[in-house]
């Protein structure tokens, strides 16, 4: 089994940029206006145009919402050097939400994308989340 990423985005072009220049991706097929596969990760990124407003369904009440909002599905970013994938994120566009704290486990940031999408930023140090688990 894969997994495909989807994220919506109301300005494709502006999410291109983000997502090349803070993560280090690269533009795959694209798919006319209404899309971009984004390679260079483990699973591609589909970056959707999708407008404010929109719904996915004619069944969907909730709207697409650009304004900052956090879901219970969003991505980690697993990276080996936190300060630096940090400073790249913010450079591109991100904003910082929650500056790198340390835990047994490794280090987090919390951050938005300019499209409100709330992500993490983590390092792991030593055993990572072996440190953590059990059974």
């Amino acid at each position: 089994m894969r997994f495909l990423v989807n994220i919506d985005v109301d300005n494709l072009d502006h999410g291109i940029a983000f997502y090349t220049r803070a993560f280090n991706l690269h533009p795959g097929r694209r798919f006319g206006a209404d899309g971009v596969e984004l390679l260079g990760g483990p699973a591609p990124i589909y970056l959707l145009a999708k407008p404010a407003g929109s719904a996915s369904t004619p069944q969907v009440r909730d709207r697409r919402d650009y304004r900052r909002h956090w879901t219970p599905l969003h991505l980690d970013w697993v990276v080996d050097d936190l300060d630096a994938a940090l400073a790249r994120a913010i450079q591109a566009g991100a904003r910082v939400e929650q500056a790198p704290a340390t835990h047994a486990w490794g280090r987090i940031a919390l951050l938005a994308d300019p499209f409100g999408h709330g992500f993490c930023l983590l390092q792991f140090l030593g055993d990572g989340y072996d440190v953590i688990a059990t059974g």
